[in-house]
């Protein structure tokens, strides 16, 4: 990838606009989790420490276009001053004070400040190109550091790349994309997929690029259901896609899929209800599987211990009740011990991770969900192809 980096740039004396990911999960005001907060600090940090304002750019949930108080940066602002040690302010009239013309506010070295959430902006999800223009127009250099949203081509994670002065990547979105690429280019061998969820249409694609590269992909979840029927199993009340059987079997056939032998199941999915194992040629007609069983999770963490590279997206079952999670436990357990290199991303991963105490063991966890899933797709980011466009501009200036 030809980007220009931050960390190539003189910021001294300047304004730096960082697109980052704030997108944090909220109980009422209390932020539950700020990984993503703290992800993205030392970009902040650089920025200060180089002389420069810094003007923090993010959205929060999909409040659709107006102001909604229950979506409001401000419990994110105020965490940030916590972190960092000093006062950042939420400013919610960002036009007035850094775009309209005979504003007088120039560039505070060590100044930082946060721009209300972009998504109460109506033109923010269509990638508006007005609003592109103000957001490229608050400062000297604009930073993408926002790996979460890389892949949505809105008014700030892709117009205004492009209609900024100086658009560079920040530290965390080019050490996201090249964790993840080095993983899929030349990866250490063999390359183990563990790959879970509800359906097999909701990765098909992922599925579809694993099996070119990976020697071994691990299916569980939902989309276990579906590569079961396609090798005669039945799958009783189960969620399953009967029409996508055929690919199911075409994927296994272009790599090795070994499937579980045995699941758990229940009569309905509830935090009450009891789980009950059955040997897969078992399952009966009003069964719904909801985890993969021992044998087969014992078999997957045999095949997790001998992988060089270990690439993981979703739980093996319905992990949040606790008698359909031990799958998902002993998985991620074998990951986390492997002495391979271990990569994660997506929110039901890093929520397994963080249920079973194993974040801290990973090599690598993505902030990204979507993005995560684009990448191993093998699809260009728009955030990404907009700085590289904007790299070829400014090498021909």
């Amino acid at each position: 990838m030809n980007l220009l980096s931050l960390d190539s740039i003189d910021i001294g004396g300047k304004r730096v606009v960082i697109r980052a990911d704030l997108n944090v999960p909220l109980t009422g005001t209390r932020i539950d989790n700020d990984q993503r907060i703290r992800a993205v600090l030392p970009t902040i940090h650089h920025c200060l420490d180089h002389g420069a304002e810094v003007v923090l750019l993010s959205h929060l949930g999909r409040p659709k276009g107006h102001y909604d108080p229950d979506y409001s940066l401000d419990p994110v602002a105020r965490h940030l001053s916590t972190l960092l040690d000093r006062c950042v302010e939420l400013v919610v009239n960002w036009r007035e004070l850094f775009v309209k013309p005979g504003s007088t506010t120039r560039p505070s070295s060590g100044k930082a400040s946060l721009v209300e959430n972009l998504r109460f902006e109506e033109g923010e999800e269509r990638n508006d190109p007005l609003l592109a223009r103000d957001l490229a127009s608050i400062g000297d250099v604009y930073v993408v550091d926002a790996f979460g949203t890389a892949h949505r081509a809105h008014a700030s994670t892709y117009g205004a790349i492009e209609l900024s002065t100086v658009a560079c990547a920040g530290p965390l979105l080019l050490q996201e994309v090249d964790s993840i690429l080095e993983a899929m280019k030349s990866p250490k061998r063999p390359l183990v997929a563990v790959v879970g969820g509800a359906k097999v249409s909701g990765k098909l694609e992922v599925l579809n690029n694993l099996a070119k590269i990976a020697d071994t992909i691990l299916v569980g979840g939902g989309m276990a259901n579906t590569f079961l029927l396609a090798h005669g199993y039945q799958t009783g009340n189960s969620l399953v896609e009967p029409e996508l059987a055929e690919t199911a079997k075409s994927i296994a056939n272009a790599t090795n899929v070994p499937l579980p032998s045995d699941v758990m199941t229940c009569k309905s999915v509830e935090k009450s209800s009891r789980a009950t194992l059955r040997l897969s040629h078992e399952i009966r007609d009003d069964d719904v599987v909801v985890d993969i069983g021992p044998c087969t999770a014992r078999d997957f963490a045999t095949r997790l211990e001998e992988a060089g590279t270990i690439i993981w997206n979703g739980p093996m079952g319905v992990f949040e009740f606790d008698q359909f999670g031990e799958g998902t436990r002993v998985v991620a357990e074998a990951i986390a011990d492997s002495n391979a290199y271990t990569l994660g991303g997506g929110g039901d991963t890093v929520s397994a991770m963080e249920r079973n105490g194993l974040r801290s063991k990973m090599d690598y966890v993505s902030t990204g969900g979507g993005a995560f899933l684009n990448l191993i797709e093998g699809k260009k980011l728009p955030s990404i192809a907009a700085l590289e466009r904007h790299f070829v501009k400014q090498t021909l200036r």
